[in-house]
Parts: C-alpha cells; structure tokens; sequence
C-alpha cells in the first residue's frame, strides 16, 4: 500500500508539514507496513517557502528588509542550493499580517522590501525565483519592488516619487538606466491563486483595496494612479500588461513582475507540486490524501486540494480530503477528482479548540479513513 499526503498547512493551526506528520500517524495505525510519503503543499500563500523546503530540503534564510510601512523587518525566503533556485514569499516583506489592523494604508504602503529579497536572491547566484505573492498589505503595481531593483520613478520636477500606490499619479518619467543587469539572467515564476487584472472593477484597488485599508475614494484614486503607472510602463516597455490574468494579484506585484522581470504567471499550487515531485509521487499510489482548514467551493479557486486532485485525476488515483470544516458548495469539487471529504471535528467544540486539538483529531480522521478502507477492501 502506497499513500501520498499532501496537505496545506491549517492556518492558525499547524504547517502542512504538521498536518502531513498527524495524518501519516494515523495512517500507520491501520497500516504498518504501508509506503507513506509525506508532500507538504501550498498555493503560493503563507507557508510556500516552508513546504517547498520541507519537502526538497533547501535552505531557510533571512534578510533585514523595509516592510511595507517602512519599517524594519527581518525576512525569511528560501535557497535551492540545486537548481540555484530561491523560493520568496512576498507576504514576507510586504504583507497585510505585518501591519496592526488600525495602521493598514494601502495609498502609502510598498512592495520595496520584496525587491529587496530579489536582490538578495540576486546576489546569491539565483537563475529562477519564485515569487509566491499571496496576502499582501500593498497596492503600489509592484513599483516599490521595482525601485528596490534599480528602477527609477520620477514626477515632472525630476524628484523620486515618495512609496505608495497614490504616489503613482504623480509619475512623469521612468528611468531604466540603473535597472539590476542581472535580472535579464535569471527565470521567474509567480505563484498565486488570483486572476484578476490590474485595473478596473475586478482589479487590485478595487476588489483588494478595501481590506489594505482604502476607503471608496481611495479605491477609485488608487485605481487611477494604477492606470497612470501602467500608461508610463507601456510607453518605456512597449507591451501592455494591465488587462492579463493575475496582474492585479498582490496590489499589482503580479503586473510588476510581468513587466519589468517578465515573470510567467502560475497557479501556485502547481509550482509547489513541480517543486516537491507530486506527479512523480502519485505515480504508482494507492490514495492520495490531501486537506486544506476550510474545504469550499471557493476550493475551485486554485487551491491545493483542487490542484492535488487534477494531478491525481490524470493517473487514476482517488483522493480523500480531510478538512477543518466543509463549507458551502464543497460537493462541487467531486467533480474534479474529489472522492470523499471528511471534517476533522468530532462534535460540539470552539475554532480555538479545534486548532489545539487538530493533531490529535487529524490523526483520528485518518485512521477511520484507513479502517474503512481495510473493510472495504475485504469485501471485494
């Protein structure tokens, strides 16, 4: 018996290298003997870095960065000395978890410190960088990155515009003189979950804004200068990217990085599957057992149990979700290579408790999984 887990982390609760270790326990309980080979995944949010050195045993480092209000923020990122390949979580150095609920700004906060950690990534010898660019506290189009790389941004009296995605309204020039020569070298990758575009109704500042902190009339002003940034980047690069999928991920990072680093946009599961060997894995499995906290129809969105199962799908294999909670919608996913989904709550208990016992209650579920499996497998 073969069994590939591949879970995403529980938010607020364990790694998915957590998760994997408490279903594998469970597993054995049933399955002494069986082949259990653990893939922690991600989506290209919170945890990419960890699962992809968990799994290919890279190299965890850290950078001192400006965070997105400016201050002071010592990054991790991650090194495959290998392939020379670094692995950076923009959440990192720009995120939304890095700034108190009260001084959330998105006019004025700035992806510089990711630029920072490419220059890092840079000056280890990277050739490939993934950019996995979930939950970020920024909408400034990737600008702040771009200036950490060597970009400059002028207003019309020549001056550097101030951080913040307002302050593109004020462009009037960009000066590409000082951009990093090692950047046209190096392969990179975005990993996320969002499509949406630059601009517009279904853009950045609009759809994203609001939870950065932008009032109704910020939105439309940072969408504005969003529009004014993307009009000068289209002149100086002759390609217009606002309108592609995934531009407007990350506050426009995703347009930032296409533009100036030609950066290909990829689900982010996919690129944590590529680099953790999964289709490899699932190969000749058994089950394949996958999870993720809340298992919904928003699942379909791109996120690792959806990703796990199209890649099981193709060679056959089932898979069987162990979730925190199953939300609405979330039979939808039997549809795409889904088989069963099971909660990890064994009765009445607070989201508190649920998140201290889920070790134990993950290495439940898992066994009751595998004894239904054994019974059923006798009966044929």
């Amino acid at each position: 018996m073969k069994i590939v887990i591949a879970p995403d982390s529980f938010k607020d609760s364990l790694s998915a290298q957590g998760v994997a270790d408490a279903i594998a326990l469970g597993l054995a309980e049933v399955w002494p003997d069986a082949q259990l080979i653990k893939c922690p995944m991600a989506d290209g949010g919170e945890g990419t870095v960890e699962s992809v050195l968990a799994a290919c045993h890279g190299e965890l480092r850290r950078t001192g960065v400006s965070g997105p209000l400016g201050a002071a923020v010592n990054a991790a990122w991650g090194w495959l000395p290998d392939s020379h390949t670094a692995i950076i979580e923009m959440a990192e150095a720009s995120g939304l978890q890095l700034v108190p609920v009260g001084q959330r700004d998105a006019c004025i906060s700035s992806t510089f410190g990711t630029g920072e950690l490419i220059r890092a990534a840079l000056d280890a010898g990277a050739q490939r960088v993934i950019l996995a660019i979930g939950g970020s506290a920024t909408n400034d189009g990737g600008a702040g990155a771009m200036q950490a790389l060597g970009v400059k941004l002028l207003d019309a009296q020549g001056e550097p515009l101030a951080p913040g995605g307002l302050a593109l309204a004020q462009l009037a020039r960009i000066d590409l003189s000082e951009f990093d020569p090692r950047l046209a070298d190096v392969r990179f990758d975005i990993a996320a979950d969002v499509n949406n575009p630059l601009c517009g109704p279904h853009g950045a500042s609009a759809i994203f804004g609001p939870q950065k902190g932008a009032s109704p009339e910020q939105v439309q002003q940072l969408d504005l200068a969003l529009g004014h940034f993307a009009d000068h980047c289209a002149k100086v690069l002759e390609k217009d990217l606002r309108n592609e999928a995934g531009s407007g991920a990350a506050g426009g990072l995703g347009f930032g990085a296409k533009a100036f680093l030609g950066a290909q946009f990829k689900a982010g599961v996919e690129v944590v599957a590529e680099l953790v060997g999964l289709a490899d894995a699932v190969k000749v499995a058994d089950l394949v057992i996958t999870g993720e906290g809340r298992f919904d129809a928003q699942t379909l969105r791109g996120k690792t149990p959806f990703g796990v199962a199209r890649i099981a799908q193709l060679r056959g294999v089932p898979v069987i979700v162990i979730a925190g909670t199953l939300g609405e919608g979330y039979q939808a996913l039997y549809a795409h290579g889904i088989d069963a989904a099971f909660a990890l709550a064994s009765g009445p208990m607070t989201l508190e408790q649920a998140c201290t016992e889920a070790p134990r209650l993950l290495r439940e579920r898992a066994t009751d999984i595998a004894r239904v499996w054994r019974t059923a497998a006798r009966q044929r």
